[in-house]
């Protein structure tokens, strides 16, 4: 038992170095980081920079417009998934080619994606020319408050694939003959989702909403494709700010702000998980 648990350790030593080296470490520096005034002298300054960065209105607007994007984002996301995931699984073993192409987003270069994503949105672009053969007044969607759409839109195509994935992959472990019955009893489609479905897959439900909230975290990348690192203020995000200042070498502003998000983050993961075992409980 000894020996093989020596040889176990020769293998995990290598990755806990490495989780060592460039996580734990620079975890506890960015602290360090935080609690000084950023001068020569890098003097302690304690809870200083986390009382200005609270007042700091762009990181105030940045963290609000964040937590918008995620609880938009991350539902959405989930709910369209849970839906297309229940009619592919009605539609084997017509939906083939459906289930083959869901996960194409994730094939395609980002370039090519937000030239896509531009064109469509421009103010001469497609989604336009619709309005206007509808016969309504275009839309400016890549500046003002409109360009919250085009973000939100580009998140959910990117990572809606991976979402019905995971649901597909669920689905079908609920036994048919349970349907059978519910449909005998002249159960409706919607009370089979709820009374059948969603407590037979509860496990894989929360696992899809965790991961969609994590990816909704980092909508970074949607706004910066469409808005750059300036973008308008409806959808300048916590992150934007924090690479700002990355840029600008205010690596305290920019530990603060990262520490400040992750005790927000640590307490509604916290919260979340209250919330769905209560669900999971209910369900069962």
């Amino acid at each position: 038992m000894f020996k093989r648990n020596r040889a176990l350790w020769l293998f995990l030593l290598p990755p806990l170095a490495g989780l060592l080296i460039f996580y734990v470490a620079p975890f506890f520096g960015g602290i360090y980081y935080s609690l000084t005034d950023g001068s020569y002298k890098n003097a302690f300054v304690g809870l200083q920079n986390y009382i200005d960065i609270w007042h700091n209105e762009m990181f105030l607007l940045g963290l609000r417009n964040t937590m918008e994007l995620t609880l938009l984002c991350a539902p959405l996301v989930w709910v369209l998934a849970f839906a297309i995931a229940m009619l592919l699984n009605r539609l084997r073993p017509k939906g083939t080619l459906l289930r083959n192409s869901i996960l194409l987003p994730y094939l395609m270069p980002a370039s090519a994606m937000l030239l896509v994503w531009l064109l469509f949105f421009d103010y001469g672009g497609t989604l336009n020319r619709i309005l206007y053969l509808l016969g309504v007044e275009r839309v400016a969607w890549l500046s003002g408050p409109a360009l919250r759409l085009p973000v939100v839109l580009l998140f959910v195509w990117k990572n809606l694939g991976f979402a019905v994935v995971l649901f597909l992959s669920a689905l079908q472990t609920v036994p048919e003959p349970l349907y059978e019955y519910a449909r005998l009893e002249g159960a409706s489609p919607f009370r089979q989702a709820v009374s059948i479905t969603l407590p037979l897959i509860s496990p894989t439900a929360m696992l899809v909403i965790i991961v969609e909230w994590i990816s909704a975290f980092k909508i970074f990348r949607e706004v910066y494709f469409i808005g750059g690192a300036y973008p308008d203020e409806a959808v300048y995000t916590l992150q934007n700010y924090m690479n700002n200042m990355y840029n600008k070498l205010n690596y305290q502003n920019v530990t603060t702000a990262a520490y400040s998000f992750a005790l927000i983050v640590f307490a509604l993961f916290g919260l979340l998980f209250l919330l769905l075992n209560r669900a999971q409980r209910r369900l069962n």
